[in-house]
Formats: structure tokens, C-alpha cells, sequence
């Protein structure tokens, strides 16, 4: 774990050299700051549910640039031949990669507590659903960077590993709400519909924390960074 550690702070470390993280922050929060004038405007709840929900389809996109260059930038700089020859492992190096991005991904979202500061000013909110909400987007940002990290490990090229862990996360969270708002769906699609990401996340958005949406999360981000690790170990000896 000591190696994990290490990776995780160097990874956690280059984004801040990187000009692309700090595009996609600035994307972020700006685009979040729009959204929260939804949720700051007289007679609304003081919550923020609407920046929560879109949130999600923000990192859709966000995510896979901030983690394409996790694995393929290695494989493209063939700095992972010496990683590889080194005394670290395949899991040591999957979680420091993907605690690493994680904890950019949290710095991420702390600008946005001052909209909580705000709310607190201006209103009196109901920190609840807050507090819920912040959860549910630290699980989806989990999620979705473990699926970028695996896309990431098969390839050498950023772009590529970017654009496919982009239609991964459209499909499995813009597509399957997309299709539950048609009323025709039925039986089986119905029930596709609802394992959408989207679906999973919605709960925590409204104060409700629910075990079956926790382990959801939990569950396909382990599967997704051990496909990672298995990856990796296939390459080590080719």
C-alpha cells in the first residue's frame, strides 16, 4: 500500500502541471456556477439539486479528459516498462493511478462548497440532501474515473481512450435515462432503463442514501479497476 501511496501523490501531484486539468476545471466550475443561479433564485428550495443532477452529465465528459492520460501516457512514453520492471505491482499501481485522480476529482469539486456558504447566507437549507448529494457525485466520479482508467490501459493513445470512455459513460448514464422517460418502454427495457447510472444517482440528489445505490457504485467501480489490474498483467508478459 506505501506504493500505492507514492503513485497516488506523484499522479494526484501532475495535474497540477497539467494545462488540460486546469481546462477542464475551469469548464467545470464555470459551468456549475451557471447552473447554481437555478438553485439560488427567489422561491426556490434551498438545495442544490439542480447543479447535483447536472453535475452528472457534466462528468460524462469531464472525466474521461482528466483521466486518458492516467495509463496511455505511459504507454506512450514507455515510462510504464520501467514502472513495470520496478518492485510495484498491478494493483499497487491501478489504485494509486485511480486514489490519485480521485483526490484531483474531489479538489474539483471544493470550490463549489461556497455555493453551500451562500445558501447558508442567503437561506436557510436543509443540508441533508447536501450532504447526500456530495456523496453521490464522489461515487459517480469514482465510477466513471475507474472506467476511464481501464479504457486508459489499452491504448496508447489519449484521444482514443478519451472518446471510447466517453460513449461508455454516454450509454450507461445519458442513454438509459434518456429511454426511462418513454412512457412505451416496457418489461425487460423498462428494467435496463433504471440500472442507468443516472437512476442510481438520483436518490442521493434528494437526501435518500440507499444501500442497494451505494453498492451499486462500489460494486462497478471495483469490477472496472480489477479489469484494470488484469489488463495490466497481461501486458507484463507480452
Amino acid at each position: 500500500m506505501n506504493r500505492a501511496y507514492v503513485i497516488a501523490r506523484r499522479e494526484l501531484s501532475s495535474y497540477f502541471f497539467s494545462p488540460i486539468a486546469y481546462v477542464a476545471m475551469t469548464l467545470f466550475l464555470l459551468i456549475c456556477g451557471v447552473l447554481f443561479w437555478n438553485d439560488f433564485r427567489p422561491g426556490q428550495p434551498a438545495a442544490m439539486r439542480t447543479i447535483f443532477d447536472w453535475m452528472v452529465w457534466l462528468l460524462v465528459f469531464i472525466v474521461p479528459v482528466l483521466s486518458m492520460g492516467l495509463l496511455a501516457q505511459e504507454w506512450a512514453t514507455g515510462t510504464i516498462e520501467t514502472m513495470m520492471t520496478a518492485p510495484i505491482g498491478e494493483t499497487d499501481m491501478v489504485l494509486g493511478k485511480f486514489v490519485g485522480s480521485l483526490l484531483f476529482f474531489v479538489v474539483l469539486l471544493v470550490p463549489t462548497l461556497l455555493y453551500v456558504v451562500l445558501l447558508r447566507i442567503y437561506a436557510h437549507p436543509d443540508y441533508g440532501p447536501i450532504i447526500s448529494g456530495y456523496l453521490g457525485i464522489i461515487l459517480v466520479g469514482a465510477l466513471f474515473i475507474s472506467i476511464g482508467l481501464f479504457f486508459s490501459s489499452i491504448t496508447r493513445s489519449q484521444v482514443v481512450a478519451a472518446v471510447s470512455a466517453a460513449a461508455v459513460l454516454f450509454l450507461v448514464t445519458i442513454v438509459p435515462w434518456w429511454a426511462g422517460s418513454k412512457a412505451t418502454l416496457a418489461g425487460f427495457w423498462r428494467k435496463a432503463a433504471d440500472q442507468g447510472v443516472f437512476n442510481h444517482y438520483t436518490d442521493f440528489s434528494k437526501g435518500i442514501i440507499d444501500s442497494g445505490n451505494f453498492i451499486f457504485f462500489v460494486a462497478t467501480t471495483t469490477v472496472f479497476l480489477f479489469l484494470t489490474v488484469k489488463v495490466l498483467e497481461s501486458r507484463r508478459w507480452k
